[in-house]
This record gives structure tokens, sequence and C-alpha cells, in this order.
């Protein structure tokens, strides 16, 4: 379209002095005009560096919107120096150096502008400028959508950037615009960007979304408030604050964002007054670095489609939530670090995959009045230095109620937890804590359950209803100076065989005096019979070392496990009567690494070892405890370590045998548990290491890989026993064995039919070694009585002899 008329029409204090000329050019036009002269332009496009200087108005025709062209070669389109009326003007600029328009001076009114442009910034408004800009719309994939610079401030009102290169809003150099109903979309920067000291921005029911930015940033000092404000879809966080930057968010929507939907750092300042985050890919706010603080009031946040914490907070920051929901997340507050405080009034933390609330490293927690529901694990203290608070708060429906480990020592105060699937209270691993008025109910495992000797201490607290007992006091609790301290606490004792309305106080004044012999659950509190009862059987006496490595040798091959089993015995045997004689004994770790297929005797092997050990001297009772992965590994944080040192603990003074144990370590592990276990079991391994012999089994290859992933494991285990697959006369001789057991014989020709036999079946992943050998005498003799059973008078020679036809078919 080529270039137009420019009708001008002149305005005086007099009508008769009004006065219309047309002019060729918008330069002309513009010289021409005297403030309060309306300037309509002709459709057309005008190659014109344009420079308003006066308040005059320059308007496109009515009802032609977007028909008047401002497209200089370069330099700046369209400057305004004065409190103009700039209306319908479509504005094009090519220049990277220079923005498309550029507000100087004055309070001009920038009404319904096209800025299509590849400039430095769509829109530019700087030093003393305060103009009002309606309805503008900003597309610019070179630059910034609008600048706000150098103390320049003014309103942008329904104004929108479609595109820009850059930030979608840059706000900076003391600067301070507001923006009310304003749109900022596909921005290759942060949608709002508002930068150094004395900048700062106020929006009001504003929307930013689909930028590959943060949606909102905030840095070196400035400051910010959002008042219904929507923020979503972005590639990157939601809202970023860095370096003593204040934001305020009222009334706000934070969602779909893929990383954090918050994150403020070094002394960043942010309050959020009823405001929702929901559907974040990492934490919904991430608060970090000493001074660093966030008060929220009446908040959501929710739904969390990544695996991260939904409130984060370290390295000495601190977060305020008050009247606040935290729900549909993994983990709902994780406070790390010494200096770390996070401090919760009168909020609603649920439906959480792990744990509620986690504090570690030296952080603090404080809960007011809160409630836990429907969470893997209430709160866990994880270690030492880590404290704070809970008064009046309740804990419902968890896995684990709370959980207090590693020299961690919070207080709780008249805090309630129901129903849990397991503990209500748990201090394990030098774990302390105090308990005052504190109440369990409905537990499905204990009310309060200590173990290690920790010190806790229990003031009027009380259990009802758990399905294990009230209280579990295991290791220490009758040592001088060890357990726990245990004052007025009461307990329906509805564990076991006693009465549910039996009540039972505990009351210690002497809390180095034991308390085991007073605790309910832990002292019998049934009536005495009205009859004499008759004295217990005499237990068994233990069998020596040497009627148990008789049994050992008895077993059908195995030369090389014999062997090493007897070289260990022989250094444990020889090293006790070192010490009986005063003399230095080598150290022999017991611990054992088992490899070889199933079937191969590993689980009869691990039983005899503890016995002799138990012969020995070496081990309290000798007795074998055998668990695999799905009797250790829960599915949530802080059930696997309790299901750990459950079995660690039923395995004391014997034998704790791992089947399978490269299962705790899947190659594709990613969050799974299993390392939990492991951690766990390490560091029992080590503060009890003369209480339990652990021995780990499974194939060769996979417990090679289990070692090499698990350093901390493989330096605990003293030697790896392979056990070879059964060669055929082996199996053989164990099904002659289990004959001769169940008094059969073999037939004439029957060793050789089973030797074809064991030769002939395959040997895959799926070969049972000496089970299999046991499977195929039962399938003999199964298929002998249904022989046997067709004769009116069997002979005993019918009876007992297996024949080579009873043998069952190849696999």
């Amino acid at each position: 379209m080529a270039q137009g008329t420019v009708q001008v029409t002149h305005t005086g204090t007099s009508r008769w002095r009004r006065r219309t000329g047309e002019y060729a050019s918008l330069a002309a036009a513009l010289e021409a005009a005297a403030d309060g002269d309306v300037l309509t332009v002709a459709p057309g496009t005008y190659r014109e560096n344009l420079v308003v200087q006066r308040a005059v108005t320059l308007r496109g025709p009515e009802g032609s919107p977007g028909s008047v062209r401002i497209a200089p070669v370069d330099g700046v389109p369209l400057t305004v120096r004065a409190s103009a009326v700039v209306q319908d003007l479509h504005v094009e600029g090519q220049d990277s150096a220079a923005p498309a328009l550029l507000v100087e001076e004055g309070t001009p009114e920038l009404l319904d502008l096209r800025i299509v442009t590849r400039s430095a910034a769509g829109i530019e408004v700087r030093g003393g400028a305060r103009p009002t800009v309606r309805r503008c719309t900003v597309d610019n994939p070179a630059g910034v959508g609008i600048a706000v610079l150098d103390g320049g401030g003014g309103v942008f009102e329904e104004c929108e950037v479609v595109a820009s290169g850059q930030s979608g809003i840059a706000v900076r150099g003391g600067a301070h615009p507001r923006l009310e109903r304003c749109r900022v979309r596909h921005a290759s920067g942060a949608g709002l960007s508002v930068t150094g000291e004395n900048s700062s921005l106020e929006a009001v029911g504003c929307e930013v979304y689909e930028v590959k930015g943060s949606g909102v940033q905030i840095t070196a000092r400035a400051a910010a408030h959002l008042t219904d404000c929507d923020v979503h879809r972005t590639t990157s966080d939601g809202v970023t604050l860095d370096t003593d930057a204040v934001l305020t968010l009222a009334d706000c929507r934070i969602h779909d964002i893929p990383e954090n939907a918050v994150d403020l750092r070094s002394r960043s300042v942010l309050t959020l007054t009823r405001t929702t985050v929901r559907q974040f890919g990492r934490n919904g706010l991430s608060v970090w670095d000493p001074g660093t603080r966030v008060d929220a009031n009446q908040c959501e946040i929710f739904d969390s489609t990544g695996d991260y914490p939904a409130v984060w907070v370290s390295d000495g920051a601190t977060a305020v939530l008050e009247s606040c929901r935290v729900h549909d997340v993994p983990d709902a507050l994780f406070v790390l670090d010494r200096g770390s405080r996070v401090d919760v009034v009168d909020s609603d933390l649920s439906q959480v995959r792990n744990t509620a609330v986690s504090v570690s490293d030296g952080a603090t927690a404080q809960l007011d009045d809160c409630r836990i529901r429907d969470a893997a694990t209430g709160a866990w203290f994880r270690d030492h230095g880590s404290g704070g608070t809970l008064s009046g708060c309740t804990v419902d429906g968890t896995q684990t109620g709370v959980i207090v480990t590693k020299g961690a020592d919070p207080t709780f105060e008249r805090c309630t937890v129901d129903s849990p699937a397991e503990a209500g209270f748990y201090v394990s691993a030098g774990g302390r804590g105090s308990f005052h008025n504190c109440r369990v109910t409905g537990s499905g495992g204990y009310g309060f359950h200590v173990i290690d000797g920790c010190r806790a201490t229990l003031k009027k607290c009380r259990t009802e209803r758990c399905a294990r007992g009230g209280y579990e006091f295991a290791d220490g609790g009758n040592a001088p100076g060890g357990g726990p301290v245990v004052e007025d606490c009461t307990s329906d004792e509805s564990a076991g065989v006693r009465p549910p309305a039996h009540e039972t106080a505990v009351q210690t004044s002497n809390p180095s005096s034991g308390l085991l012999g007073a605790i309910p659950g832990q002292r019998s509190t049934e009536q005495e019979p009205l009859v004499t009862t008759t004295e217990p059987e005499p237990a068994q006496p233990a069998r020596t070392s040497k009627v148990v490595l008789g049994e050992l040798d008895g077993l059908v091959g195995l030369d090389s496990v014999k062997r090493e089993v007897r070289a260990l015995t022989d250094m444990i045997e020889v090293g006790r009567r070192r010490q009986q004689a005063g003399l230095k004994a080598a150290s022999a770790r017991r611990h054992l690494v088992f490899t070889g297929s199933p079937g191969t005797g590993k689980t009869t092997v691990a039983r005899l070892y503890g016995e002799i050990l138990a012969s020995l001297g070496v081990l309290e009772k000798g007795h074998l405890v055998e668990v695999s992965r799905v009797d250790l590994v829960g599915e949530h944080i802080g059930s696997t370590a309790i299901r750990t040192q459950e079995a660690f603990d039923r395995a004391r003074g014997g034998v704790l045998f791992i089947d399978e144990a490269y299962a705790l370590s899947p190659e594709d592990s990613g969050r799974d548990f299993g390392r939990e276990a492991i951690d766990t079991l390490v560091k029992l391994m080590e503060d009890h290491r003369d209480a339990v012999v652990v021995i780990v089994a499974g194939y060769t290859a996979e417990m090679e890989r289990f070692l090499t992933v698990n350093p901390g494991v493989a330096s605990r285990f003293s030697r790896t026993i392979t056990f070879s697959d059964y060669i055929p006369e082996e199996l053989l001789r164990i099904v002659e064995q289990q004959a001769e057991e169940h008094e059969y014989s073999l037939a004439p020709g029957a060793p050789e039919a089973l030797l074809k036999y064991f030769t002939a079946i395959p040997k895959g992943p799926a070969f049972g070694n000496g089970r299999t050998a046991r499977q195929t005498f039962e399938a003999m003799v199964e298929r002998h009585a249904g022989r046997v059973a067709q004769l009116d008078e069997p002979s005993t020679d019918d009876l007992t002899l297996l024949y080579p036809e009873d043998l069952p078919e190849l696999p």
C-alpha cells in the first residue's frame, strides 16, 4: 500500500480558529501541528521515523484498524516525547539495536496499537515518561516485548505480548510500571522480569504462559506485587527470586510447571496469600540460603507431577505456612541443613505418598495444631542436630506416625497418632525425642517402639488398641544411663492375650534402674492360675561343633563348601583358645556371602553354621532367620528401616540369612527403597557386630554385581563361598538318602535310570539342583503309590521298591 496523506485538524480556543489541512507526509503534519491538534492518517505504509513532541492526537482512520503502517527501514519508527494520544496504528521496526516504539517523556495515551517488529524492544518506556497503554499488542520475536527502564513508569491495561525473543515484559533501572489484565505468552526469556534496586512491578489480573524461561523473575533487590494473576505452562520455573528480591503473590494461581513452581534464593523474601500452586514437576516451593524467607497464608500446594517434595527449605532458609493445605504430593515438607527452619500453623498435609515432614542435617521444624493424614510417614526427624516441636498435631492413617533416628531430638506435645499400620512413634539408631501427653490409638504395630537403647523421654503418654503392644523398648532399657525415660504413661494393654480392659500405669522415678519390667506389653499381667502348672520341658542341650560338623560332612557333595566352613570354624576356635590363654586373637569377620544356583544347600549350610558358632560360644542361640526382599522392603520411606530392624532383632543371637540379596539393589533402582534396607543393614551390622551373623545369598553373577555397586556392604563380609551345581552322581546320592530316610529302596536298574535322567534333565535357570532331586524322589513315590494301589495283596518288596518306570517324564 502506498503512502497516503495526513489530515490535520487544527484546534484553538475559539471555534472560528479551527481549520483543516492536508500534508503529504507524517513528518510535515507533525511539524505543522500544535498542542491539541488531531492528525488523522490515511491508510497506507509510511517509511518515516516519527517523533511526536507536542500534545497532539495521532490516529488512523476510524473503522480501519491496522490500515496505517509505520515502517521505516531502520531506526526507531515512533518516538513519543509529549502527552500525546496515539491510536490505531500498526508499527513495524527492523533495527535490532532500537525499539519499535519509544516513549521518553510526558504522560501519553497509547491506544489499540499493534507492534509487529524485529527490534530490541517492541515498546520501550524510559526516564520520566508515564504512559497509559491500552489494548496494545506486541509481536517481537527478536527482542523484549515491553521494556520499562531508568525510572520509567506508566499503566498497561489489557495489553498482550504474543511473542518475544527475550523477556515478555522487562523492568529495570528503578522503573515501576503497573499492569492490569495483561497477557504474556511465547516469550523466549522470562514472562515478567524485574531487576535492580528500586525497580518494581505491580500486576493485577494478568496471565503469563507458554514461555521458555521463568514465568516471573525478580532479581537484584527488585520488588513486585502480583494480584489475581496466572502463571502456567512455562518450560522453566514458574516464579524465580534471587539476590534480595521481594515478591508478594495474592490470590494467584501457579500451575503446569515442569520445574519448581517457585524458587527463591540469596536473601529473597516471598509472601503468598490465598495462592494455589499445583501440577509442578519439582518443588512447589524451593527455598534456599540464609535470610531467604517464605510466608504463606491460606495457600494450597497440591497435585505434584514429579518425584520431589512439595516444599523444600535448605541452606539456612525459612518458611512459614499458616492455614495452608499441601496434598497429593510425593513428600510434603523437607527442611534440611543447620539454620533452616519451617514453621507450620493450623495446616493440613494429606495424601502424601512418602513423608509428610522430613527434618535432617540440623534443621528445625515447628508444627502447631496441624493435621497430617494419609501419608506413608507422618514426620521423620532423621539425624543429629535435627529437631523442633510438634504441638497439638494429629497424624491419621499413616504407615508409621513419627520416626526419630540418628541423634535427632525433637519434642512432641499433645500429639495424637491414629490408626498407623505400623508404629505410632518409632525411635531408633540413637534417636532421642521428648514425648509429652501424646497418644497412639489403633496401631497395627506398637504404639511407642523405642529400640537400640535410645534415650527418649515419655511423659503422660497413652496407647490404646495397639495390635503388638502399647510400648516396646528393646536393647538398652536396662543398661545404666541407657534406654528411655518413662513417667506416668498408660496403656489399655490390648496386645496379645491380655484383656483389652486391663489398665496398667507406668511410673519410673529412676530412669537408670531398668524400665522393661515396668512397661505395658513388657511384663506379665495375667492372673496366677488356680491349679498347679507342670514344669516346662527342659531345653534340648546344644550340639557340639564336632557333631554339627559331622552333619555337614554327611551332606552330599559341597566339598569346597565344607573346606571353607571348616577353615573358618578352625580360625574361630583357635582364636577363642588364644584369648583364653591371654594371647591376641586374629579378628575373624563371620559374615558370609553364599553364591550359587538354587537348591545347592545354601540355607542348610547357613543353619549348620549358626549352630557351630553357637557351640563355640560366638553366638548366643545360633538360630536361623531367613528373609528376602519382600520381608525387608516396604512401600514407602521409613517402613523399610522398620522392617529391616525387626528382621535383625529376630535374628539376634543367631544368623540372618538374606536370600536373593541382590534384589535389594536392582539395576534400574531409581527411587527403590531397597537402598534404605541396605543402609539400615550396614549400620546394624556395625553397631551390633557381635550379636548377629549376616549371610547374603544369591546367583553368582548377580551377587558379584550387588557387591560391586555396594562397596559398603562388601567390606563387611569376610569371604565368599561358592556352591557348585550338583553333578548327576550327587543327585543320585540325594535320592538314595531320601529313599533310605523314608524306608524305600531302589530296585535293580533304578540307579542307572536315575543317572540317565539327571544327565538328560535341562540345566537352565529353573534347574533346582538338590530340590530337583527331592522332587524327583517325591514323583517316584507318587507313581509307585498309583502302581501298588492296584495290587490286592502287595508284598514288602512291592511296598518298598522303586523301579525305573516310576521315574517321571523329563520336563
